[in-house]
C-alpha cells in the first residue's frame, strides 16, 4: 500500500543520481573499518526518522562491530529503487511497497531468494501465514512485510455524540450516521485522492471485501470466477452509489488528501475518515493531548453487506516490505537487520513512538493496549483485532498486496465508474481481460484461502 509523504521535495532524477552515487549494493568500508550497509526508506517526518534511527540503526550498530547501517530517507524511494535495481545497483536492503512491486524484480533476479534465511531465523513460523505467503514468488520467499494493515473507518466519538448516533456496527447503522452527518451540514466522511489517485484502491478493496466477501474474492483471484459476475458488479456499483450521493468525501473527494482529511475529522467537520490503519501515523498531528481530543479517535472495520457474510471482516494488507538486493556483498548482515525488525520488542517500541506503521505481522503475539499511551493505544487496540482476524481467516484482499500489478492499477481507475465515464459492468469487463492475461502469465501472487 502507498503512503502519503510530506517530506523534502526533490526531483526523481536528482534523487536517483544522489542515491546511486551513495551506494552500490554493498558500498565500501567506513572510516572506522566497518563495512557499510544501507537501507533506502521513504521520506518520513523528523520524529519518525528519529524513531527508526534510534530503534533500528543505533540498536543494530551497537550490537556488533563489523557493519555500519545507514538509512537514506527519500520520498521517491520506489522509483529510485527501480532505477537502481535495473542498473544492478542500489541499497543492500530493498524497501518495497508490496508484492506487486516485488514480484517483477524477484522474477528478473534482482532480489535474493530468502528461503535459507527464513529457515535460519524461523520466519515462516514466526509470521502470519497469509502475510508470509504474500512475499513469496513461485514458492520461495523474496520479501518480508514490515507491518499488517487494513482499510476501515476512523471515527470521531465527539462528533457521533453530537449527532446522536453510536459507533456503527452494521452497514445500516453506518448509512444512518452518514445521512445524519449530511443533514447536519458536515462531510459524511472524509479522505480523497488529491495528489495521489491510488488512494482509490482503498475503496475498491474495502467494497470488494464487504460486498463480495472473502470466498468470492478468493474464487476470482484464483480464476474460479469471472470479474463480471454479480458479486463484483454489486461491490463496484455500491461504491459508485456512495460516491454519487456524497458519502465518499461529501463531493470533495478529489480536493482532499490524508492530512487535510484528518484535520477535518479532528475539527469536527465529519464523523468518519475511511482509510488504512497506517493513517494513525498522520492522525497524531491532530488527535493529541495538546488538543485535548486524543480519546475521541477510534477505528472499526467496514461493516459487511448482507447477512450471509461473517462480520467483522478485515481487508488484509501490508504497509511495505523488505528484501535483499541480489548484488549485495553482505547478505547475511542484511538478513540480520531484517530479522531485528521482525520481533515483538521492535514492534512494541516502534508502535509506542510511531503508531500505524510497525504492526509487525507476528503470529500469536499478545499486545496490551493499556501498556501504550495516546494514539498508540488506539492503534494497538485495532492491531490486536486485525491480527486475530487474520489468524482466524476472516479477511479479504487488498489490491496492492494480493493483486497482480496491471490488475491493481486497473482497479485504481474505479473512479471512472464513480464519475459516470463507465458503468460497473463495462469497467469489470476490462478488469477481467487484464486479470485473465496476468493469470495466464503466472503474475498473480499467492492467494491464501480465507
Amino acid at each position: 500500500m502507498k503512503n502519503i509523504r510530506r517530506t523534502l521535495r526533490v526531483t526523481a532524477a536528482a534523487a536517483a543520481i544522489a542515491l546511486l552515487a551513495a551506494c552500490g549494493a554493498g558500498g565500501e568500508g567506513s572510516s572506522d573499518g566497518r563495512e557499510e550497509l544501507e537501507l533506502w526508506f521513504w521520506g518520513a517526518t523528523p520524529a519518525q526518522r528519529a524513531a527508526l534511527e534510534e530503534n533500528l540503526v543505533d540498536a543494530y550498530n551497537a550490537s556488533q562491530d563489523e557493519y555500519t547501517l545507514t538509512v537514506t530517507f527519500n520520498e521517491r524511494v520506489d522509483s529510485n529503487i527501480q532505477t537502481a535495481l535495473a542498473a544492478n545497483e542500489g541499497p543492500d536492503i530493498v524497501y518495497g511497497s508490496g508484492p506487486s512491486f516485488v514480484s517483477p524484480f524477484a522474477q528478473s533476479g534482482k532480489l535474493l531468494n530468502l528461503d535459507d534465511y527464513s529457515e535460519q531465523y524461523g520466519w515462516q513460523d514466526r509470521l502470519l501465514a497469509p502475510i508470509y505467503e504474500s512475499g513469496t514468488v513461485d514458492g520461495s520467499l523474496y520479501a518480508v512485510a514490515n507491518s499488517i494493515n487494513t482499510v476501515g473507518i476512523f471515527y470521531n466519538q465527539a462528533v457521533l455524540d453530537d449527532l446522536g448516533v453510536g459507533v456503527p456496527t452494521t452497514i445500516e447503522e453506518l448509512e444512518t450516521a452518514l445521512a445524519a452527518a449530511q443533514d447536519a451540514g458536515l462531510y459524511p466522511s472524509v479522505t480523497g485522492n488529491k495528489g495521489w489517485q491510488p488512494v482509490n484502491e482503498n475503496y475498491s478493496s474495502m467494497f470488494l471485501t464487504a460486498v463480495a466477501g472473502p470466498d468470492a474474492m478468493h474464487d476470482v483471484l484464483t480464476g474460479a470466477a469471472s470479474w463480471t459476475d454479480q458479486p463484483y458488479v454489486d461491490a463496484v456499483q455500491m461504491s459508485a452509489d456512495w460516491y454519487e450521493n456524497g458519502y465518499l468525501g461529501g463531493g470533495q473527494y478529489t480536493n482532499l488528501n490524508f492530512l487535510e482529511s484528518m484535520q477535518l475529522l479532528s475539527d469536527g467537520q465529519s464523523p468518519f475518515f475511511f482509510g488504512p490503519t497506517l493513517a494513525f501515523q498522520f492522525a497524531a498531528e491532530f488527535f493529541n493531548t495538546e488538543n485535548g481530543n486524543v480519546d475521541d479517535l477510534g477505528f472499526i472495520p467496514f461493516p459487511t453487506v448482507g447477512a450471509e457474510l461473517e462480520s467483522p471482516l478485515y481487508t488484509l494488507a501490508t504497509t511495505a516490505s523488505f528484501s535483499i538486493n541480489a548484488q549485495t556483498e553482505h547478505p547475511d548482515a542484511a538478513a540480520e537487520v531484517i530479522d531485528h525488525m521482525l520481533t515483538e520488542d521492535f514492534m512494541s517500541t516502534m508502535t509506542a513512538q510511531w503508531p500505524g506503521y510497525w504492526g509487525v505481522p507476528l503470529a500469536g503475539v499478545e499486545l496490551d493496549p493499556a501498556q501504550f499511551d495516546g494514539l498508540s493505544a488506539a492503534y494497538v487496540t485495532a492491531l490486536v483485532d486485525i491480527l486475530a482476524a487474520t489468524e482466524e481467516g476472516r479477511f479479504g484482499y487488498f489490491t496492492g498486496t494480493f493483486f497482480p500489478p496491471q490488475t491493481q492499477q486497473a482497479l485504481v481507475d474505479i473512479d471512472t465508474v464513480w464519475t459516470g465515464q463507465a458503468d460497473a459492468e463495462t469497467f469489470l469487463t476490462g478488469i477481467e481481460t487484464t486479470f485473465a492475461a496476468e493469470l495466464a502469465d503466472g503474475a498473480v501472487p499467492p492467494i491464501p484461502a480465507p
